[in-house]
C-alpha cells in the first residue's frame, strides 16, 4: 500500500544522533525538526509528539476541552479523531460528509452544535482540505475552538494557505505511511504562544520548565525521541519531492482510469478547484455498474499481489460509537470506497498495473 521514501540523509541523522548518545528527548534534531516543520505549515510554533494520536489529545488538553463537554467531528474518519474526544472525557458529535469531496460538510455542522459544543474537528481527508471558510465563520460565531486533523495532509492547501495553519491548535501524524514520516510520530501547530508553552508543559508530565522535577499540573509522556527527530529533520527537507510525486501519481490514476469512471463504474479520488490535495491514499469508490462489489475485487487484486484497503468506515457503524441516526453519504462512501496503492516510490509501470487490474475486474 504505501513504502516510505528513506534514503542517507536519514540514515546519516539518525547516525549522529547515536553517536552523540542523546537519543531520547532531548537533542538538537528535535528543535530542528518543530522550527523547520513549523516554517513549512507556516506556523509560529510546533511541538513534537510521539504519535499522531497523542498530538490530537495534547491539542484538546490545553484548550481545556473535558468531561461535559462537546466536539463536532466527521463521522468518516480514522477512529483516532473521536477517541482522543473520549480521552478528554467530551462527546464527539458526528457529522455527514460532503458528497463532492469526502470531507466534513460545513453545511451540516450547525446544526449540530449545542451549548455543550466546545470545538469543532475538521479531518483533512485523505490529503484533501476541508472547506475552511465557512467552518472558520462558523466557529466565531459559536466561540468555538478549532482543532484541525491533518494527520494525512502534510502540505495541503486550501485557497492557496497550507492545512495546519487555520486551527487554534492543528495536529499532524508520521506515522510510517503518512506524506513524512518519523515510524510513529506527531506535530501539533499553532500561532498561539500561550497554547505552545502550555503544551510543551503538558508533553513533559507537566513540569515547570524554570524549576526541573517540580510539577505544577498532571501532564503526560508525549515525548519525540531525538532519533525519531533526526528522521523527521530529512524527511522535511524532502517534503516537496514525495507531495510532488504524490501528485504525479494521482494523474496517472485519473488517466488511467478515467474511463471507467466516465461510463458510470468508479468515482474517482476527489480535487475541487479551491484545494491543493496530496492523494495520501489515492481512492476510488465502485459504482452500481461494476462487475464486483468492494470486497470481492480487492481480494481480487490481492490474489495478483496488489495490496489495497477500505475507506475508512464510517465511525457511528462502529461498536463503540455505534447510533441509529444515519449519515447517508458517508455510508455511501465508507463502503464502496477502496485505497489503491499510494507511496512515493511506486514507478510508473506499477501504477499502471493497479489499473489494468481494477479495469479488467470490474467491467
Amino acid at each position: 500500500m504505501y513504502e516510505p521514501k528513506l534514503g542517507e540523509e536519514e540514515l546519516a541523522n539518525v547516525t549522529e544522533a547515536v553517536k552523540s548518545t542523546w537519543i531520547s528527548s532531548k537533542g538538537k534534531f528535535i528543535t530542528q525538526f518543530e522550527e523547520e516543520f513549523a516554517k513549512k505549515v507556516g506556523t509560529k510554533y510546533a511541538v513534537a509528539t510521539s504519535n499522531g494520536t497523542v498530538s490530537l489529545h495534547l491539542a484538546m488538553a490545553a484548550l481545556g476541552i473535558g468531561k461535559g463537554d462537546e466536539v463536532i467531528v466527521p463521522t468518516l474518519t480514522f477512529i483516532a479523531s473521536a477517541n482522543t474526544v473520549k480521552y478528554t472525557g467530551a462527546k464527539p458529535v458526528f457529522v455527514d460528509s460532503n458528497k463532492e469531496y469526502w470531507c466534513i460538510d460545513p453545511e451540516k455542522i450547525e446544526k449540530r452544535i449545542t451549548k455543550k459544543t466546545k470545538g469543532i474537528m475538521p479531518v483533512h481527508l485523505y490529503g484533501h482540505p476541508c472547506d475552511m471558510d465557512p467552518i472558520l465563520e462558523i466557529a466565531k460565531k459559536h466561540d468555538l475552538f478549532v482543532i484541525e486533523d491533518a494527520a494525512e495532509a502534510h502540505g495541503a492547501k486550501y485557497k492557496g494557505r497550507t492545512v495546519g495553519s487555520f486551527g487554534d491548535i492543528s495536529s499532524f501524524s508520521f506515522f510510517g505511511n503518512k506524506i513524512i514520516t518519523t515510524g510513529e510520530g506527531g506535530m501539533c501547530t499553532t500561532d498561539d504562544e500561550a497554547l505552545y508553552q502550555k503544551m510543551r508543559v503538558l508533553r513533559d508530565h507537566g513540569m515547570n520548565p524554570s524549576k526541573r522535577y517540580w510539577h505544577d499540573v498532571i501532564g503526560y509522556n508525549y515525548r519525540m525521541t531525538n532519533m525519531q527527530a533526526a528522521i523527521g529533520v530529512a524527511q522535511v527537507h524532502k517534503m516537496d519531492e514525495v507531495i510532488a510525486r504524490k501528485r504525479e501519481i494521482a494523474r496517472l490514476y485519473e488517466k488511467n482510469l478515467s474511463s471507467l469512471a466516465k461510463k458510470g463504474y468508479i468515482t474517482l479520488s476527489p480535487q475541487m478547484e479551491w484545494a491543493t490535495s496530496v492523494y495520501w491514499m489515492y481512492n476510488i469508490l465502485l459504482k452500481g455498474k461494476a462487475k464486483l462489489g468492494r470486497d470481492e475485487l480487492m481480494e481480487k487484486l490481492g490474489a495478483k499481489g496488489i495490496e489495497t484497503r477500505p475507506i475508512f468506515h464510517p465511525l457511528h457503524m462502529m461498536p463503540p460509537y455505534k447510533q441509529s441516526r444515519r449519515y447517508p453519504i458517508a455510508e455511501k462512501i465508507g463502503l464502496s470506497g477502496i485505497s489503491l496503492p499510494s507511496g512515493p516510490t511506486l514507478t510508473d509501470e506499477q501504477i499502471k498495473e493497479v489499473c489494468n487490474a481494477v479495469t479488467e475486474n470490474i467491467i
